[in-house]
């Protein structure tokens, strides 16, 4: 996702800024509905992970019937390919166009009892964050065994109070919308935490590849944009603490409608 968390390809948008300063680009692009997501990590022992793949799919039953609904418009579960000491082995998502309707979905995870199973109950960690996009952007489908790539920015203090609509409008949506329309990824969005569990001014930048070259493709895009326009980079630096840039890197199974 929320997925949606280090990356064999490190996309690096901050060499990529080069129409930060196109007005004309920025009025074409608007922010959407506010897009609510849902994301639980956990580390799962490796002995667990045939049980966890077994419970991410009875989960997709209940996921199928709310996305049918209308209450949700995608979910998912990720398994983490870079592994880190303290860090999640996986996770699972799902995204609504109200908070209201993740909390419901949530409520109906504990009311049949999907949060005490022996898998769940094996972890080493837990943890959940709630995410709000207003510029994402996805292919209607379900795919299995693709790839999804996070990139976490943390903006500078002094940071600019537009600085994500600016690095969304300007970067981010441009070279996501041009992956999007030839298919080398299926969906993407640019989010924020809707309920601050870590430090304010954190960005997290997420797409899912439609396949292992579909990481290339973006990386080639990114470089693209570098050679378009080789002082770009400054403006994003100059907004985000590049210290703290971490990336996630995953297998996903995702549904949108």
């Amino acid at each position: 996702m929320i997925r949606k968390l280090c990356g064999v390809v490190a996309v690096t948008f901050a060499l990529a800024i080069s129409v930060i300063s196109a007005p004309a680009q920025m009025q074409e692009i608007k922010e959407k509905p506010r897009m609510y997501s849902y994301v639980a990590f956990w580390t799962i022992p490796r002995a667990q992970w045939a049980e966890e793949a077994k419970q991410n799919a009875s989960e997709e039953k209940m996921m199928e019937k709310a996305l049918a609904g209308g209450s949700i418009v995608g979910y998912g579960s990720d398994q983490n390919l870079i592994h880190q000491p303290d860090g999640a082995t996986h996770d699972t998502w799902f995204s609504s166009m109200s908070m209201a309707g993740l909390l419901n979905q949530l409520d109906q995870f504990y009311k049949t009892g999907m949060t005490t199973t022996a898998v769940d109950l094996s972890a080493t960690k837990h943890w959940d964050g709630m995410y709000v996009s207003r510029y994402y952007n996805w292919h209607a489908g379900s795919w299995k065994d693709v790839y999804s790539h996070v990139s976490i920015y943390q903006l500078k203090a002094d940071a600019p109070n537009d600085a994500v609509d600016t690095l969304s409008k300007s970067l981010f949506v441009p070279v996501m919308e041009k992956m999007l329309a030839d298919g080398t990824i299926h969906e993407y969005e640019i989010d924020t935490e809707a309920v601050h569990t870590q430090t304010p001014g954190a960005i997290w930048v997420s797409y899912i590849a439609a396949n292992a070259e579909g990481l290339d493709k973006v990386g080639a895009a990114v470089r693209d944009a570098q050679k378009a326009s080789p002082l770009g980079g400054p403006a994003f630096q100059s907004m985000a603490d590049f210290a703290q840039h971490r990336d996630y890197l995953s297998r996903t199974n995702a549904t949108y409608k």
